[in-house]
């Protein structure tokens, strides 16, 4: 029997039990895919990281819910930097380069006399047009039609991982908001395992630009994620591209999410726009909250 650690770190916030949870486990080289499946499911967070040996960076993480693996995971990413640094895995540099099933990611460490400051940049966003009911759309998230923001696009969008940007009008909508996540696939044919992200342009923090929700696939295994980094990334794009259109080339806003679950986190997210292509940069941090053991 293997006795495995697992790190559970708070991403998205300084405060132990708000942000985003994820679980860490080090020692991802002495376990195959089978096992760390397992341990995901076993952990219960949204996503459990699995930092091990690259030959083409400076490390490889994957990332597992509880139901699949995922090919990228932001607030998983910051949390294992946390934990490698925290454990002395992490040398003192500002740049490292993490291999991921999205890519290679480029990333930042800013450090500050009490935290990490940890930017990654994302892939370059890509959305295409939700042609599916909105009628059965905003029922699968407990809303109606009405709810929709009828002056800005619903799109799927990705930076890693595809979501479904859903536009609405008010916040007070959010807290009505009953996710119906099995309906997703019938509904979101396009790109049936993505996951749903409404957002407004309303927020309860008066220096935060937007405000979101995130609803998983029923594939993930999970319900809601608290505070969504990738999705975060594209939706500072969708922003750019379909709100800001004139505006400067680079745009920095900050994103609240969690605060109907009490879990409330913030993201920065940096889009610059270069002869027509948005670059996309997610700033995050996290805190140490506990280590458990699992059996396996």
């Amino acid at each position: 029997m293997k006795r495995i650690k697992v790190l559970h770190y708070d991403a998205f916030s300084s405060k132990p039990d708000k942000g985003n949870p994820a679980g860490v486990i080090l020692n991802g080289d002495c376990l195959n895919e089978t096992e760390m499946q397992e341990l995901a499911r076993i952990a219960g967070f949204n996503e459990t990281a699995f930092p091990i040996h690259s030959d083409s960076a400076d490390f490889r993480i994957r990332y597992f819910t509880p139901g699949q693996e995922m090919d990228l995971c932001g607030h998983g990413t910051i949390a294992a930097l946390y934990a490698l640094k925290e454990n002395g895995l992490l040398s003192d540099e500002n740049e490292v380069t993490v291999e991921t099933k999205a890519g290679m990611l480029p990333i930042q460490l800013t450090y500050t006399s009490d935290e990490i400051l940890v930017t990654m940049k994302q892939a370059e966003p890509v959305f295409k047009a939700f042609k599916g009911s909105r009628a059965e759309l905003m029922e699968s998230i407990g809303l109606a039609d009405g709810d929709l923001a009828d002056d800005l696009p619903i799109k799927y969008g990705t930076t890693g991982n595809w979501t479904l940007l859903v536009p609405i009008k008010e916040l007070q909508a959010f807290e009505r908001m009953v996710p119906y996540n099995k309906r997703f696939p019938n509904i979101l044919t396009e790109i049936p395992r993505a996951s749903v992200h409404p957002f407004c342009l309303e927020t309860h923090d008066d220096e935060a630009d937007m405000h979101g929700r995130h609803f998983s696939s029923p594939f993930s295994g999970t319900v809601e994620d608290p505070v969504t980094g990738t999705a975060s990334g594209v939706m500072g794009a969708y922003y750019k591209k379909y709100i800001a259109k004139n505006e400067e080339s680079e745009i920095n806003l900050i994103i609240e999410q969690g605060n109907e679950i009490g879990k409330e986190g913030r993201v920065r997210v940096k889009v610059a726009q270069d002869h027509g292509r948005l670059h996309v940069e997610m700033t995050g941090n996290a805190v140490f909250v506990k280590e458990f053991e699992i059996a396996l």
